[in-house]
C-alpha cells in the first residue's frame, strides 16, 4: 500500500513545493540563465585569479595546493554553491514590510514555512543537476561516488542552517522597514565566508581557526573537501556533528527572533 505524498506533509507545504517546482519550470529560460550565469562567473573569476597567480606569476603552489588542486576546488564548489540556497531573507522581508505576512496569518500556513517549500521547489531541480554533474565528475577524476552523496548531504545540512539563519535576521524588518542593506551585507559575506568565492584555506591562520568554528564553511567549503576526497572519515563525522549542532542552535535563534518580532507587526502596508 502506498501513501500518498500530500499524507506526509501538510497540503499547504505540498502546494508551496509545487509552485515553486512549477515556477523553475515554466520561467525555465530565466531560472537556468540565471544559475548558469551565476556558476560561469565564479568559475570565470576564480580562473582567471588562479592562472595569473600560477601560469604568469610562477607560483607552483599556493597554500600548499597546486594550479590543478585550486581548479578542482573551484569546479567542485560549484556544485554545492548552488544547492546552498537563495537568499529568502529578502522575501520574508518584504513580507513584513509589504503587509503580504497578513495572508499568511489569518490562514493554517506557516509563512516561514510556506517561503521555505517554494524556494526547495526551485531548488529540486538544481540539486538534480548538480547531481547527475557531481556523478559525472567523479567518474571521470575517479572519485569516490560514497563521498559525492556525503558532501550534498552535509550541504543540504547547510542549507537548512542558511535558512533558519537568515530568517531569523530578517526579522530585523519587524523593527527597521528598509533592512534590505544589513541583508544585502550579510550575504555578501557569507559569500566569502563559505569559501564559494575563495577557498577558505587562503585566509590567515589566526582568522581561519575562527572562521571554521561557523556554520557557514558547512554551506560550500566542507561539501568541496569531502567530495574531492581531503577530509578523513573522522572529518567528515566532525562537520556533521557540527552541523546538526548549528542547526539546534540556528533553529533556536529562529524561534526566538520571530516570537519576538510578530508581536510588533502591525501590517501597515497591507
Amino acid at each position: 500500500m502506498t501513501i500518498p505524498i500530500k499524507r506526509l506533509i501538510p497540503l499547504w507545504a505540498f502546494t508551496s513545493l509545487k509552485n515553486g517546482l512549477l515556477d523553475a519550470m515554466a520561467y525555465r529560460f530565466e531560472f537556468l540563465s540565471r544559475v548558469f550565469g551565476e556558476a560561469i562567473t565564479h568559475m570565470g573569476v576564480q580562473w582567471i585569479l588562479w592562472y595569473g597567480l600560477f601560469k604568469i606569476e610562477g607560483h607552483t603552489t599556493i597554500a600548499g595546493q597546486t594550479y590543478d588542486q585550486m581548479l578542482a576546488y573551484t569546479m567542485g564548489s560549484l556544485l554545492f554553491s548552488q544547492i546552498r540556497g537563495g537568499d529568502p531573507d529578502y522575501e520574508v522581508a518584504e513580507m513584513i514590510r509589504s503587509g503580504s505576512l497578513s495572508n499568511y496569518l489569518v490562514r493554517p500556513i506557516s509563512p516561514v514555512g510556506y517561503v521555505y517549500f517554494e524556494t526547495l521547489g526551485a531548488k529540486l531541480l538544481v540539486l538534480i543537476f548538480s547531481l547527475a554533474l557531481g556523478l559525472l565528475g567523479a567518474l571521470l577524476q575517479h572519485l569516490s561516488i560514497s563521498h559525492l552523496f556525503l558532501a550534498i548531504g552535509l550541504a543540504l545540512l547547510g542549507n537548512l542552517i542558511h535558512f533558519f539563519l537568515s530568517v531569523a535576521l530578517s526579522c530585523v524588518a519587524f523593527y527597521w522597514e528598509e533592512a534590505y542593506a544589513l541583508l544585502m551585507v550579510k550575504n555578501m559575506a557569507i559569500q566569502i565566508l563559505c569559501g564559494e568565492l575563495i577557498p577558505l584555506f587562503l585566509f590567515p591562520e589566526h582568522i581561519l581557526g575562527f572562521v571554521m568554528k561557523l556554520p557557514f564553511q558547512l554551506y560550500v567549503f566542507a561539501p568541496t573537501q569531502i567530495f574531492l576526497g581531503r577530509y578523513s572519515n573522522q572529518e567528515i563525522l566532525s562537520c556533521y556533528l557540527n552541523g546538526f549542532l548549528w542547526l539546534g542552535l540556528a533553529y533556536a535563534i529562529y524561534v526566538w527572533a520571530w516570537s519576538k518580532g510578530i508581536k510588533r507587526y502591525l501590517a501597515l502596508g497591507g
